[in-house]
This record gives C-alpha cells, sequence and structure tokens, in this order.
C-alpha cells in the first residue's frame, strides 16, 4: 500500500510541472505576440514619416521656385520707387572734420635742475620733486610784520655764488601746517609768491618758506609748478634751459 501510495504521488507531481510548463510558454508565446505587433506598428509610422518628408521636400522646392520668379519684378518695383524718393530729397552737404588743434607739449625735466627765480633775479639749484604738493624755498631770518594794514613777511636767501645773504620782502599770502615726521609737532608756515623760469615755463607759484639749510638745494619745485607742465626723469639732471627774460619784478614786493 505504501509503495502504492508514492508511486501515486509521484505521478501527480508530475503532471503538475507538465502544467506549469505549458503555462509559462503560452505566457512566453503572449509576449513575443505582443512584441511582435509594437515592432509592426513602429516599421508602419517609420515608413508614414518618410512618406511625409519626402512630400515636404518637394512642396520646398515648388516653392523656391515660384519665388525665384517673382523676386526679380519685386525687386524692380522696389529700386524704381527708391529712385523716384531719391530724387525728391535735398542732398545735405557733407561737413568737414573739425581741425585738430595741437596742444602743447609737456616739458622735460630732470630730477635736479637751475631754477631763476624773480626776485632776487638769479638761479638756484633746485630739487624737481613731484611727490611734494607745493613748493618750498629755504629762508633764514624770517620776520612778518604789517604794513599799510598788509601782512608781508621778510627773510633772506643764500646767494648760490657767494654764499651771501640776499634779503627779500615778500606778500604773505597764507599759511600752511606740515606735520612733523614721527608723529612731531605740525609747524605753521608762512606762504609767498615768488616767478619761476624753468626752461620754457615761466609761472607765478606759491613757496613755503622754511630753513632748508640741512638740504643741498635751497629750492624745491612741487607739483604746483609741475602738474600739466612738465615730465620729470629724476635719472637725469640739468637737462632743461632756463629761459631769462629782462623783467622789473625784482625790484617790486608782491
Amino acid at each position: 500500500m505504501r509503495i502504492a501510495h508514492r508511486s501515486y504521488a509521484k505521478t501527480c507531481c508530475r503532471y503538475l510541472l507538465l502544467m506549469l510548463a505549458v503555462f509559462v510558454l503560452l505566457a512566453c508565446n503572449t509576449r513575443e505576440n505582443q512584441l511582435t505587433e509594437r515592432e509592426a506598428m513602429i516599421s508602419a509610422r517609420e515608413s508614414e514619416l518618410v512618406t511625409l518628408f519626402a512630400e515636404m521636400t518637394e512642396q520646398k522646392k515648388l516653392l523656391e521656385k515660384n519665388d525665384s520668379k517673382d523676386l526679380p519684378d519685386t525687386m524692380k518695383n522696389s529700386t524704381e520707387k527708391t529712385c523716384a524718393c531719391d530724387s525728391n530729397l535735398d542732398v545735405a552737404p557733407v561737413k568737414e572734420p573739425p581741425e585738430i588743434v595741437e596742444t602743447k607739449t609737456k616739458t622735460l625735466l630732470g630730477g635736479i635742475e637751475n631754477a631763476f627765480l624773480d626776485p632776487p633775479g638769479m638761479e638756484f639749484s633746485a630739487r624737481i620733486d613731484t611727490g611734494a604738493q607745493t613748493s618750498s624755498l629755504n629762508a633764514l631770518d624770517i620776520i612778518e610784520f604789517e604794513r599799510d594794514g598788509k601782512p608781508f613777511v621778510k627773510f633772506s636767501l643764500i646767494h648760490p655764488l657767494t654764499g651771501d645773504k640776499l634779503e627779500l620782502t615778500r606778500r604773505l599770502r597764507r599759511y600752511v601746517r606740515i606735520k612733523g615726521r614721527g608723529g612731531r609737532e605740525s609747524h605753521r608756515r608762512p606762504v609767498v609768491r615768488i616767478r619761476v623760469m624753468l626752461a620754457d615755463i615761466d609761472e607765478q607759484i606759491n613757496f613755503t618758506l622754511e630753513d632748508r639749510s640741512r638740504f643741498k638745494h635751497q629750492v624745491l619745485i612741487g607739483r604746483n609748478l609741475l602738474q600739466d607742465l612738465a615730465i620729470v626723469d629724476v635719472s637725469k639732471k640739468n637737462v632743461a634751459t632756463p629761459k631769462i627774460e629782462n623783467s622789473d619784478t625784482a625790484s617790486e614786493i608782491k
């Protein structure tokens, strides 16, 4: 009995396996059929697109031919209209370009130059310093006083050849306050106007008065003379020729 029961169970298992295999095959066939149908639909759409593209290409060629036939007449009409309109227009005269005015070239100066000061009416060796805003002059024995209610200042320069003192009196214009180095107390310095002739430069400029005995040059020329008038090459010396003219300002107090 046990042997018969076992054989029956094995037979049932075999039938079940066969049935599962049949179902799997049927499912695979259905999937393959669906894929085949989709591929057929895609092929049909591709053929339709190819046909539409060919038709559009032919229509484009026909339109280009028609446009090329109509273009000459259109251009001819537009040209005639343009000519008719242009004949009624007044032609504006052509304006000549404005004359170019040459600007004065700047004077080339070296780091050290001989500057003519008036007064006292002589040349002094001057240091040309683009870093200084205001020019400076060596002044000794500075005395401030009033004359006719106006401020004046008397001071002395050192003659560049003899070493003697030259006494000058000039109108006191204003004061400037110079800060000392290293946080030192600032000093108030008087300012006077003196004529300077340097190469082709001839200007009345402000000078601050100070004791420059510790410096080699009595005169320092700053940007209040150099700006817009000169170019400085500190590697050179005495490249400018002073332009000295007769003047009566040396005897005048200004």
